[in-house]
């Protein structure tokens, strides 16, 4: 799953998604319910930068809550589950990151590591989005999809976000693409080009939203043993 992830690297932000220039602070330790930026694409605007709440809520939700719940879809699956499908087929997004966290399973606890590209570039997680209406509230929400693990993720976590190739922004903003021609996407990105280290468990908490959540420490010995 993808449970927190960073943007620090804002600054690229124009460049990697062909939009506007922007400005908004870094962000160390995002946290599902948050609102936070994605890239959306419309015939008016083209592409742009929006701020929805992390946690998808349908539209034929009783209760916004449900979306606490919704952080991530499954690839394997999100053409077939009532909650993601119709978003899948026309309301894809782009969700802007530098890194990601995972928690690896230890005997007595949980050792969270950063991951994210070795240059420490911007790159995209596959999103989908919705809008939630109901009396005078409106809510427009966002879930990330996960697939299987890459050989570097293997070792910490079951699962991992989906990373899109820049080339394929086009196409999964597009609301005119074939779902079905995006199957090829929703696979593990290549190990090679990222990195991992342990963090600090300052990650543990949302409230603590600064550089020191992306410091390497040195791991406990019980990854080695």
């Amino acid at each position: 799953m993808c449970g927190r992830y960073t943007l620090t690297q804002t600054g690229q932000l124009p460049a990697v998604f062909e939009i506007s220039e922007v400005r908004i602070p870094p962000r160390f330790n995002i946290a599902p319910t948050q609102e936070v930026p994605v890239v959306r694409l419309s015939e008016e605007r083209g592409r742009y930068l929006d701020s929805l709440k992390w946690g998808l809520v349908p539209g034929w939700a009783k209760d916004p809550s449900i979306g606490a719940r919704m952080i991530n879809a499954r690839s394997e699956t999100v053409d077939k589950k009532p909650s993601f499908r119709d978003a899948f087929r026309q309301r894809r997004c782009l969700v802007p990151a530098d890194g990601f966290y995972e928690w690896k399973k230890l005997p007595r606890a949980k050792q969270p590591y950063f991951i994210g590209m070795g240059d420490r570039s911007v790159f995209a997680f596959a999103g989908l989005w919705e809008c939630f209406e109901k009396a005078d509230q409106e809510l427009e929400t966002f879930t990330i999809l996960t697939c299987e693990p890459n050989t570097l993720l293997s070792n910490i976590h079951d699962r991992m976000p989906v990373i899109l190739p820049r080339e394929t922004y086009s196409a999964w903003l597009d609301p005119k693409t074939d779902p079905t021609d995006l199957s090829s996407l929703l696979i593990p990105y290549p190990a090679v080009n990222m990195t991992s280290f342990p963090v600090s468990k300052l990650v543990n908490s949302p409230r603590n939203d600064t550089p020191h959540c992306i410091e390497p420490v040195d791991p406990p010995s019980s990854l080695f043993s």
